[in-house]
């Protein structure tokens, strides 16, 4: 298939309309990797996997492997893991405690702010002609910690994080923050990695808030795998967001979430009925989250992708996810899962058992998810499949009264309607990435609105 030169005409955003290409096509996927995933912020890690100086966590931005690492001075640094000299890895430990990187290959040896340290003969061979100042290992340009989590990004222009982050923040905190309310607090307990042969596109949008896949949840639904985990006690969470009235957003820099609102005067669902001890700890956590929150405790998170490839379970199962591209048709996952720092163990202990039988690559829930991307990307590449765009026209209208999220006139009331157009939004943005748009653009800045003149162009 001839590819277009923009990639903005795969992505027909006023009509609904996405081309199959831009899940299967390895040219696109290259555009991907050189476009995006080196301006756009990415996240890496929390920094409850490195507390201590010289604690390292090997992670990944795009194809780059790259080491979350904590200096001997306690400062963070994100380091390109590549050594300088032939580009050996110098750090093949997915984590663990050093003092100095060193390459296994010519032993150039770094320490953990990334400056080299030590070359072998380097007066015979390499003084008068190598600064060494110059040669350190390559350091992403920003780096920030938001409430425990790290994101960087390679280029120097990008607006700063929380710019980037923009009002997509309130959904992301809840994710972030203490079950008590209290800001910040989380940490994490175990990841789970796992590669799929699927395109990493599939996974991000499903967490915009893709609420209409809810029939491939169907027979995890009628078993009881919730927290409670008892005969009887149907669905996967317990139904704590049976009464709340649900939203879904996009904002302009490509997030979209999926929260929900409870109504007033609403009262702890116990999802714990299988141990006393557990509910009242949660119990405990609800009551002090509406006294110390008020009527924004009302506010919960479900789920939410935070442009690109960062996507998170607000609730129950709580965790961060990546998803890291191999290739157009494979992806690496990886889920961070969290708890607070603080809860007593036996509520940590409950918490990961409860993870794992829903998500993750043996999680019930996942499972149904992946079989849909698998299936999804594999019947998208014949040659007859490829000539058909996907459907993405959903809640999307023309009334001069409907809201407009990114540009995108949405028909109806948002928080009441499930829609597509956080994932319009999206690939909006993504085509931008791949055409390399200014960062105005790329915020959003100077968005047309979707127009009933504007569809009929």
């Amino acid at each position: 298939m001839t590819h277009p030169s923009k990639a903005a005409d795969f992505v027909d955003w006023r009509r609904g309309q996405i081309s199959r290409e831009i899940y299967v096509s390895e040219d696109v996927y290259r555009r991907e990797l050189e476009t995006l995933f080196t301006r756009a912020w990415l996240f890496v890690g929390h920094e409850s996997q490195i507390p201590n100086p010289g604690d390292f966590f090997t992670s990944r931005m795009g194809e780059e492997s790259v080491i979350l690492v904590r200096d001997k001075a306690g400062v963070i640094h994100v380091l390109l893991n590549s050594c300088r000299h032939r580009g050996m890895k110098v750090c093949r430990y997915e984590s663990g405690n050093t003092s100095l990187f060193t390459c296994p290959y010519h032993s150039w040896t770094y320490t953990t702010d990334g400056r080299i340290r030590g070359i072998p003969l380097y007066k015979a061979l390499y003084e008068g002609n190598l600064n060494r100042d110059e040669w350190s290992l390559v350091e992403v340009a920003k780096l920030h910690n938001y409430k425990g989590t790290i994101w960087a990004t390679w280029d120097p222009d990008a607006p700063d994080f929380l710019t980037y982050l923009g009002d997509a923040k309130i959904h992301l905190d809840q994710a972030l923050d203490c079950r008590d309310g209290r800001p910040g607090g989380s940490e994490v307990i175990g990841v789970h990695k796992w590669v799929f042969p699927a395109n990493w596109k599939f996974a991000a949008e499903n967490f915009l808030g893709d609420t209409y896949h809810n029939p491939s949840h169907r027979s995890v639904d009628m078993i009881g795998i919730g927290p409670s985990a008892l005969e009887g006690v149907k669905g996967r969470r317990d139904n704590e967001l049976e009464q709340a009235q649900h939203v879904w957003c996009s904002f302009p820099a490509g997030h979209g979430v999926h929260s929900a609102v409870q109504p007033e005067g609403y009262e702890f669902v116990d999802q714990f009925k299988n141990d006393p001890e557990i509910a009242d700890y949660f119990r405990y956590c609800h009551e002090e989250r509406k006294r110390r929150l008020g009527e924004d405790a009302r506010f919960l998170p479900f789920v939410g992708t935070i442009f690109p490839n960062t996507s998170y379970h607000g609730r129950q199962p709580r965790s961060l996810c990546s998803w890291h591209p191999h290739s157009a048709n494979e992806t690496e996952g990886w889920r961070f899962f969290l708890v607070d720092a603080d809860a007593p163990t036996k509520i940590k202990d409950f918490l990961r058992t409860y993870y794992m039988r829903y998500s993750g690559p043996a999680g019930m829930t996942e499972q149904d998810d992946m079989e849909n991307w698998l299936y999804a990307t594999k019947a998208s590449m014949g040659t007859i499949a490829r000539r058909h765009n996907f459907n993405y026209t959903q809640s999307m209208g023309a009334s001069e009264l409907n809201p407009v999220v990114n540009g995108i006139e949405v028909r109806g009331d948002v928080s009441q309607q499930v829609t597509e157009h956080m994932a319009v939004g999206f690939y909006r943005r993504w085509a931008q990435y791949l055409d390399q748009e200014p960062w105005d653009v790329l915020m959003g800045k100077g968005d047309e609105r979707f127009t009933p003149k504007a569809a009929a162009e």
